[in-house]
Protein backbone atom coordinates (compact mmCIF):
# COMPACT_ATOMS: atom_id res chain seq x y z
CA UNK A 1 0.00 0.00 0.00
CA UNK A 2 1.09 3.28 -1.04
CA UNK A 3 1.30 5.66 1.97
CA UNK A 4 1.53 10.03 2.07
CA UNK A 5 3.47 10.64 5.37
CA UNK A 6 2.10 14.13 6.97
CA UNK A 7 2.91 15.23 9.80
CA UNK A 8 0.64 14.27 12.15
CA UNK A 9 0.53 10.27 11.06
CA UNK A 10 1.06 8.04 7.44
CA UNK A 11 -1.49 8.14 5.47
CA UNK A 12 -2.52 6.22 2.78
CA UNK A 13 -3.79 7.99 -0.54
CA UNK A 14 -5.96 7.38 -3.63
CA UNK A 15 -5.45 9.03 -6.74
CA UNK A 16 -6.58 8.56 -10.79
CA UNK A 17 -7.60 10.42 -14.04
CA UNK A 18 -11.57 10.15 -14.55
CA UNK A 19 -12.74 11.43 -18.08
CA UNK A 20 -15.36 13.25 -18.64
CA UNK A 21 -16.82 12.13 -22.22
CA UNK A 22 -20.32 13.21 -23.65
CA UNK A 23 -21.32 14.70 -26.48
CA UNK A 24 -22.32 18.61 -26.74
CA UNK A 25 -24.10 20.62 -24.27
CA UNK A 26 -24.73 17.85 -22.00
CA UNK A 27 -22.72 20.02 -19.05
CA UNK A 28 -19.20 18.63 -18.96
CA UNK A 29 -17.04 22.00 -18.29
CA UNK A 30 -20.03 22.33 -16.04
CA UNK A 31 -19.60 19.52 -14.24
CA UNK A 32 -15.88 20.07 -13.67
CA UNK A 33 -16.26 23.76 -12.97
CA UNK A 34 -18.41 22.33 -9.84
CA UNK A 35 -16.52 19.56 -8.89
CA UNK A 36 -13.54 22.50 -8.28
CA UNK A 37 -15.38 24.99 -6.88
CA UNK A 38 -14.12 27.25 -9.38
CA UNK A 39 -13.68 28.52 -13.23
CA UNK A 40 -11.54 26.16 -15.44
CA UNK A 41 -13.56 25.02 -18.22
CA UNK A 42 -14.78 27.74 -20.52
CA UNK A 43 -18.76 27.20 -20.73
CA UNK A 44 -21.38 28.29 -23.46
CA UNK A 45 -24.84 27.25 -25.09
CA UNK A 46 -22.85 26.47 -28.09
CA UNK A 47 -22.38 23.28 -28.98
CA UNK A 48 -18.24 22.34 -29.01
CA UNK A 49 -17.15 25.22 -26.91
CA UNK A 50 -14.55 23.02 -25.38
CA UNK A 51 -11.92 22.92 -28.42
CA UNK A 52 -9.07 21.31 -25.88
CA UNK A 53 -8.48 18.53 -23.32
CA UNK A 54 -8.53 20.55 -19.77
CA UNK A 55 -7.61 18.99 -16.97
CA UNK A 56 -8.45 19.66 -14.13
CA UNK A 57 -7.47 18.51 -9.86
CA UNK A 58 -9.21 18.22 -7.37
CA UNK A 59 -7.62 17.34 -3.86
CA UNK A 60 -9.73 16.54 -0.85
CA UNK A 61 -7.54 14.97 2.16
CA UNK A 62 -6.80 11.26 0.82
CA UNK A 63 -8.07 11.44 -2.89
CA UNK A 64 -6.64 13.22 -5.70
CA UNK A 65 -9.23 13.18 -8.41
CA UNK A 66 -7.78 14.27 -11.97
CA UNK A 67 -10.34 15.07 -14.55
CA UNK A 68 -10.26 15.58 -18.17
CA UNK A 69 -12.86 16.90 -19.69
CA UNK A 70 -13.40 16.86 -23.45
CA UNK A 71 -14.26 17.95 -26.44
CA UNK A 72 -18.41 17.07 -27.22
CA UNK A 73 -18.61 14.12 -29.57
CA UNK A 74 -20.56 13.55 -32.17
CA UNK A 75 -21.75 12.47 -35.89
CA UNK A 76 -20.53 14.84 -38.13
CA UNK A 77 -16.88 14.53 -39.08
CA UNK A 78 -17.11 15.91 -42.21
CA UNK A 79 -15.36 19.09 -41.51
CA UNK A 80 -11.69 18.67 -40.45
CA UNK A 81 -12.18 20.60 -37.36
CA UNK A 82 -14.95 18.11 -35.98
CA UNK A 83 -13.00 14.81 -36.91
CA UNK A 84 -9.87 16.52 -34.93
CA UNK A 85 -12.03 17.23 -31.54
CA UNK A 86 -13.28 13.40 -32.02
CA UNK A 87 -10.00 12.14 -31.83
CA UNK A 88 -9.12 14.71 -29.49
CA UNK A 89 -11.88 13.10 -27.07
CA UNK A 90 -11.81 9.28 -27.73
CA UNK A 91 -7.77 9.48 -27.43
CA UNK A 92 -8.63 10.05 -23.27
CA UNK A 93 -10.10 6.51 -22.58
CA UNK A 94 -7.42 4.86 -22.86
CA UNK A 95 -4.96 6.72 -20.77
CA UNK A 96 -7.92 7.51 -17.72
CA UNK A 97 -9.11 4.97 -14.41
CA UNK A 98 -12.32 5.55 -14.77
CA UNK A 99 -14.91 7.30 -17.47
CA UNK A 100 -18.22 9.82 -16.53
CA UNK A 101 -20.27 9.48 -19.74
CA UNK A 102 -22.93 12.14 -19.34
CA UNK A 103 -26.62 12.13 -20.87
CA UNK A 104 -28.92 15.13 -21.18
CA UNK A 105 -32.13 14.60 -18.23
CA UNK A 106 -34.40 16.26 -21.10
CA UNK A 107 -33.05 14.25 -24.18
CA UNK A 108 -31.65 11.38 -25.81
CA UNK A 109 -30.23 11.66 -29.62
CA UNK A 110 -28.35 9.96 -31.81
CA UNK A 111 -24.95 11.68 -30.86
CA UNK A 112 -25.72 9.77 -27.32
CA UNK A 113 -26.15 6.58 -29.84
CA UNK A 114 -22.68 7.24 -31.71
CA UNK A 115 -20.84 7.75 -28.51
CA UNK A 116 -22.39 4.56 -26.47
CA UNK A 117 -20.81 2.60 -29.76
CA UNK A 118 -17.64 4.33 -29.47
CA UNK A 119 -17.34 3.12 -25.59
CA UNK A 120 -17.75 -0.31 -25.86
CA UNK A 121 -14.55 -0.88 -26.18
CA UNK A 122 -13.66 0.88 -23.06
CA UNK A 123 -12.08 -1.04 -20.75
CA UNK A 124 -11.68 2.06 -18.24
CA UNK A 125 -14.66 1.10 -15.58
CA UNK A 126 -18.22 3.67 -16.90
CA UNK A 127 -20.12 5.76 -14.64
CA UNK A 128 -23.11 6.70 -16.46
CA UNK A 129 -23.98 10.22 -14.98
CA UNK A 130 -27.27 11.63 -16.07
CA UNK A 131 -27.29 15.08 -16.09
CA UNK A 132 -29.50 17.96 -15.88
CA UNK A 133 -32.18 16.68 -13.58
CA UNK A 134 -32.90 20.49 -12.21
CA UNK A 135 -34.77 20.97 -15.81
CA UNK A 136 -37.65 18.10 -15.22
CA UNK A 137 -40.58 19.53 -13.79
CA UNK A 138 -40.30 16.49 -11.18
CA UNK A 139 -37.64 14.43 -9.97
CA UNK A 140 -39.47 11.18 -10.92
CA UNK A 141 -39.45 12.36 -14.58
CA UNK A 142 -35.67 11.07 -14.62
CA UNK A 143 -36.92 7.62 -13.88
CA UNK A 144 -37.80 6.31 -17.64
CA UNK A 145 -34.22 6.91 -18.90
CA UNK A 146 -32.58 5.43 -15.95
CA UNK A 147 -34.83 2.03 -16.54
CA UNK A 148 -33.72 2.67 -20.57
CA UNK A 149 -30.21 2.63 -19.91
CA UNK A 150 -30.43 -0.15 -17.44
CA UNK A 151 -31.87 -2.34 -19.80
CA UNK A 152 -29.87 -0.85 -22.70
CA UNK A 153 -26.57 -1.25 -20.39
CA UNK A 154 -27.30 -3.44 -17.58
CA UNK A 155 -23.96 -3.42 -15.85
CA UNK A 156 -23.41 0.31 -15.75
CA UNK A 157 -23.63 2.24 -12.42
CA UNK A 158 -26.29 4.99 -13.13
CA UNK A 159 -26.45 8.65 -11.01
CA UNK A 160 -28.78 11.21 -11.53
CA UNK A 161 -27.28 14.71 -10.89
CA UNK A 162 -26.99 18.54 -11.25
CA UNK A 163 -23.70 20.09 -11.97
CA UNK A 164 -24.98 23.69 -12.53
CA UNK A 165 -27.10 22.96 -8.72
CA UNK A 166 -24.40 20.79 -7.37
CA UNK A 167 -26.80 17.87 -6.93
CA UNK A 168 -25.78 14.70 -5.53
CA UNK A 169 -22.40 15.42 -6.82
CA UNK A 170 -21.10 13.80 -3.24
CA UNK A 171 -22.36 11.25 -4.23
CA UNK A 172 -20.70 10.76 -7.92
CA UNK A 173 -17.38 12.04 -5.93
CA UNK A 174 -17.46 9.03 -3.73
CA UNK A 175 -18.00 6.50 -6.55
CA UNK A 176 -14.78 7.95 -8.24
CA UNK A 177 -12.73 7.74 -5.18
CA UNK A 178 -13.70 3.92 -5.14
CA UNK A 179 -12.59 3.08 -8.28
CA UNK A 180 -9.29 4.87 -7.64
CA UNK A 181 -5.95 2.86 -7.47
CA UNK A 182 -3.96 3.83 -4.25
CA UNK A 183 -0.88 5.56 -4.53
CA UNK A 184 0.69 9.03 -4.40
CA UNK A 185 -0.45 12.45 -5.67
CA UNK A 186 0.49 13.11 -9.10
CA UNK A 187 -0.19 16.97 -8.63
CA UNK A 188 0.16 19.12 -5.31
CA UNK A 189 -2.47 19.60 -3.12
CA UNK A 190 -2.77 23.29 -4.14
CA UNK A 191 -2.77 22.89 -7.87
CA UNK A 192 -5.62 23.21 -9.83
CA UNK A 193 -4.93 21.99 -14.11
CA UNK A 194 -1.57 21.64 -15.57
CA UNK A 195 -2.28 24.06 -18.44
CA UNK A 196 -0.28 27.30 -18.16
CA UNK A 197 -1.73 30.84 -17.12
CA UNK A 198 -1.77 32.08 -20.90
CA UNK A 199 -3.80 28.85 -21.55
CA UNK A 200 -6.94 29.65 -19.16
CA UNK A 201 -6.44 33.76 -20.27
CA UNK A 202 -6.95 32.89 -23.92
CA UNK A 203 -9.62 30.35 -22.86
CA UNK A 204 -11.81 33.01 -20.90
CA UNK A 205 -11.46 35.27 -23.96
CA UNK A 206 -12.41 33.32 -26.76
CA UNK A 207 -15.59 31.92 -24.21
CA UNK A 208 -16.89 35.58 -24.31
CA UNK A 209 -16.12 35.56 -28.05
CA UNK A 210 -18.23 32.05 -28.71
CA UNK A 211 -20.91 33.50 -25.97
CA UNK A 212 -21.62 37.18 -27.87
CA UNK A 213 -21.13 35.98 -31.62
CA UNK A 214 -21.41 32.31 -31.55
CA UNK A 215 -24.27 32.36 -34.33
CA UNK A 216 -22.30 34.76 -36.55
CA UNK A 217 -18.61 32.99 -35.85
CA UNK A 218 -19.44 29.44 -34.58
CA UNK A 219 -15.96 28.03 -35.04
CA UNK A 220 -13.79 30.68 -36.40
CA UNK A 221 -11.94 32.06 -33.88
CA UNK A 222 -9.30 31.37 -32.13
CA UNK A 223 -6.97 33.26 -29.21
CA UNK A 224 -3.60 33.39 -28.86
CA UNK A 225 -1.54 35.47 -25.55
CA UNK A 226 1.16 37.52 -26.91
CA UNK A 227 2.08 39.56 -23.76
CA UNK A 228 1.29 38.10 -19.99
CA UNK A 229 3.44 40.18 -17.78
CA UNK A 230 3.04 40.63 -14.37
CA UNK A 231 3.99 44.38 -13.18
CA UNK A 232 3.71 45.01 -9.37
CA UNK A 233 0.30 44.19 -7.88
CA UNK A 234 -0.64 44.64 -12.17
CA UNK A 235 -1.03 41.63 -14.67
CA UNK A 236 -0.67 43.00 -18.42
CA UNK A 237 -2.27 40.92 -20.95
CA UNK A 238 -2.09 41.46 -24.51
CA UNK A 239 -4.19 39.08 -26.91
CA UNK A 240 -5.11 38.87 -30.42
CA UNK A 241 -8.34 37.56 -31.70
CA UNK A 242 -7.96 35.75 -35.13
CA UNK A 243 -10.91 35.21 -37.33
CA UNK A 244 -10.91 33.67 -40.88
CA UNK A 245 -12.22 36.51 -42.65
CA UNK A 246 -11.87 40.26 -42.87
CA UNK A 247 -15.94 40.61 -43.24
CA UNK A 248 -15.80 38.60 -39.38
CA UNK A 249 -13.21 41.11 -38.57
CA UNK A 250 -15.69 43.73 -38.32
CA UNK A 251 -18.26 41.42 -36.94
CA UNK A 252 -15.91 41.06 -33.71
CA UNK A 253 -14.60 44.73 -33.59
CA UNK A 254 -18.52 46.17 -33.75
CA UNK A 255 -19.79 49.28 -35.01
CA UNK A 256 -17.26 52.05 -32.94
CA UNK A 257 -15.39 49.04 -31.72
CA UNK A 258 -18.25 48.95 -28.96
CA UNK A 259 -18.16 44.58 -29.55
CA UNK A 260 -14.94 44.28 -28.96
CA UNK A 261 -15.10 46.55 -25.56
CA UNK A 262 -17.48 44.26 -24.14
CA UNK A 263 -15.76 40.88 -24.88
CA UNK A 264 -12.34 42.90 -23.44
CA UNK A 265 -14.68 43.84 -20.51
CA UNK A 266 -16.41 40.66 -19.49
CA UNK A 267 -12.90 38.86 -20.28
CA UNK A 268 -10.95 40.87 -17.63
CA UNK A 269 -13.89 40.49 -14.68
CA UNK A 270 -13.22 36.86 -15.40
CA UNK A 271 -9.58 36.81 -15.46
CA UNK A 272 -9.36 39.23 -12.27
CA UNK A 273 -11.68 36.38 -10.32
CA UNK A 274 -9.47 33.12 -11.80
CA UNK A 275 -6.42 35.00 -11.37
CA UNK A 276 -7.03 37.21 -7.89
CA UNK A 277 -5.34 40.81 -9.18
CA UNK A 278 -6.15 43.34 -11.47
CA UNK A 279 -5.81 42.88 -14.91
CA UNK A 280 -4.90 45.51 -17.91
CA UNK A 281 -6.08 44.20 -20.87
CA UNK A 282 -5.56 44.80 -24.92
CA UNK A 283 -7.25 42.83 -27.40
CA UNK A 284 -6.42 42.89 -31.20
CA UNK A 285 -8.67 41.43 -34.51
CA UNK A 286 -6.38 40.14 -36.85
CA UNK A 287 -7.35 37.68 -40.11
CA UNK A 288 -5.57 34.05 -40.81
CA UNK A 289 -7.35 32.75 -44.04
CA UNK A 290 -9.36 29.79 -43.82
CA UNK A 291 -7.75 28.14 -40.24
CA UNK A 292 -10.19 25.58 -39.66
CA UNK A 293 -9.25 23.95 -42.57
CA UNK A 294 -5.63 23.89 -42.05
CA UNK A 295 -4.72 20.64 -40.09
CA UNK A 296 -1.30 22.53 -39.07
CA UNK A 297 -3.16 25.63 -37.83
CA UNK A 298 -5.90 23.43 -35.97
CA UNK A 299 -3.08 21.45 -34.06
CA UNK A 300 -1.59 24.74 -33.19
CA UNK A 301 -5.03 26.18 -32.07
CA UNK A 302 -6.33 22.92 -30.68
CA UNK A 303 -3.40 21.33 -28.51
Amino acid sequence: MATRKTKKENISTRSGYVAIIGRPNVGKSTLLNSFLGKKLSITSRKPQTTRHRILGVKTTGQSQLIFVDTPGLHINENKPMNKYLNKSALSVLSEVDCVLWLLDATQWNENDEWVAQKLTHCKAEILLVINKIDKLERADDVIPLVEAMSKKLPNLVIIPVSAKKQFNLNRLQQLIEERLTQGPFYFGEDQVTDRPEVFVAAEFIREKVVRFLGDELPYATMVSIKQFKRDGKLLRIEAIIWVEKDSQKGIVIGRNGEMLKKIGQKSRLAMEKYFGQKIFLQTWVKVKDHWTEDEDLLREALT
